[in-house]
């Protein structure tokens, strides 16, 4: 059992989703995710709610809650939503740009570069994660924000990303970005934006429900009495 405060329910059931631990179209018992999680049925009640209008969870007639299982074709479909929201938060961001978060976007394309030149191996997924996550707050724009969010979830939850070939060009891309939203160049920002999330979408590899961890198959029964 993983005790969580009551209002994390959906954090922490969102990413054992995410992570696998609960498999796409696995039920989700309300006594069980309660003792999983160290607390009441009704925070896991909100939570599922919560996921469900995120489309992470589905209620079946008979059944209840289930993970939600999403075909190719809506996977896809995360891809060209990113390929539409990222320019435009990058292009709010030139106009609303403040300077925390010009800090922070610098302070991540610099590590990132300097990792690429000394050749570090590991995967750089959190910081990519955090340079859009930080781009976007830039935004300022709340609901924008809370699209991207949901939309950096479910993109980790379907796919496999590898990491780029050129890792030093790829953070090169993210300082022009960076650039251009510290100039305010809002047309810039967006162009440049668009430009890096399509040349991202060749390292998307779709999960398939074989890759998905099978340790844990039974997501409601010995899943929840880790």
């Amino acid at each position: 059992m993983v005790r969580v405060p009551a209002r994390s329910v959906d954090t922490a059931m969102r990413d054992d989703i995410v992570s696998g631990v609960f498999e796409p179209g696995g039920r989700l018992a309300e006594e069980a995710l309660a003792r999983r999680y160290g607390v009441s049925r009704v925070p896991v009640r909100e939570a599922l709610r919560t996921l469900e209008s995120e489309g992470f969870v589905t209620t079946r007639r008979h059944v209840g809650a289930c993970v939600a299982e999403l075909g190719d074709q809506e996977a896809a479909d995360l891809l060209e939503l990113r390929l539409l929201l990222e320019p435009l938060a990058a292009a709010r961001a030139a106009r609303r740009r403040d300077e925390a978060h010009l800090r922070v976007l610098r302070g991540l394309v610099r590590l990132g570069q300097e990792r690429a030149a000394r050749g570090r191996g590991e995967d750089p997924g959190s910081l990519w994660g955090w340079f859009h996550e930080t781009l976007a707050q830039a935004s300022a724009s709340p609901g924008l924000i809370a699209l991207l969010a949901q939309l950096r979830h479910k993109v980790a939850w379907m796919y496999v990303v590898d990491p780029p070939e050129r890792p030093a060009e790829a953070w090169a891309a993210l300082g022009a970005i960076t650039d251009a939203v510290a100039r305010g160049d809002a047309g810039r920002a967006r162009a440049l934006t668009a430009e890096h999330a399509e040349r991202s979408f060749p390292a998307h590899r779709l999960r398939r429900p074989a890759a998905v961890r099978t340790a844990q198959r039974a997501v409601n029964t010995a899943g929840a009495r880790a």
